[in-house]
């Protein structure tokens, strides 16, 4: 059985390619996409009346000039982080980075995190179903009044021991053309290079593969930048031609 194709992404802000399962766990790719409006996430998130937390990655597919996200934060705990949030010292507490192309951060349940203006992600992440708000820029909702925030929730929860990240720079080695950029128990995320062909093999539930640059094939079926499949356990072996570069993850 060959790969199946996924929808590519749009001018949405987010798009949601897969979401995989294989038992008790659920693994999604989404792209996050924000190009004209300033719209930002605070969502920490861990395990709490046997919901599922969220641990997620991102990589930085492109970017404008002098962009930024935030990732972690800088209270040493709740009680600062609780003072800054009600003299709305944002600034001093949220640990905001430069980011550029090819940039990586692995961002694990607990952690402040959020995509501002000028900004192109791929995200591989445990699917959730618990996100916390901490702070929406006081910004009305469809219905023109603000939107609901959890300020106690993600102070519960926002991992203070963490150390925040000073940069994105990829530094774990290339072999063979493949960069485990992230591996746990959620989810492993590969960049993988292919100049010529390479042969992967596929031992598990799923595989899903982006091409983020270059054009090829996978399987013998033409891709191309924006290209995006998801290889089930039917198939053993994934044949890549071409020039191209991909984003590859699986459980």
């Amino acid at each position: 059985m060959p790969a199946t194709r996924c929808r590519g992404y749009g001018t949405s802000t987010a798009s949601s390619l897969a979401t995989a399962r294989a038992g008790s766990s659920r693994c999604s790719l989404k792209f996050w996409t924000q190009r004209t409006t300033f719209r930002s996430r605070f969502i920490p998130t861990t395990h709490e009346n046997d919901s599922l937390g969220k641990t997620e990655c991102w990589y930085v597919l492109d970017c404008e000039p002098g962009a930024t996200i935030i990732v972690g934060q800088r209270a040493k705990d709740r009680v600062e982080a609780a003072q800054m949030i009600e003299e709305g010292r944002w600034d001093d507490m949220l640990n905001v980075l430069p980011i550029h192309k090819g940039d990586f951060f692995q961002i694990d349940s607990g952690t402040v995190h959020a995509i501002k203006t000028g900004t192109l992600i791929l995200e591989t992440q445990q699917s959730s179903d618990v996100t916390y708000r901490l702070y929406d820029y006081d910004r009305p909702g469809t219905d023109g009044k603000l939107r609901p925030l959890h300020i106690e929730q993600s102070l519960d929860c926002i991992d203070f021991d963490a150390q925040a990240p000073t940069d994105g720079t990829v530094t774990a080695p290339e072999v063979d053309g493949v960069t485990e950029l992230e591996s746990n128990s959620c989810y492993t995320v590969d960049r993988v290079r292919v100049d010529g062909s390479k042969t992967l093999e596929q031992r598990w539930p799923f595989m899903c593969l982006s091409v983020i640059d270059g054009e090829g094939t996978v399987c013998g079926e033409p891709v191309h930048k924006g290209s995006h499949l998801l290889a089930p356990s039917t198939v053993d072996q994934i044949e890549l031609e071409g020039k191209m570069e991909l984003i590859i993850s699986h459980l």
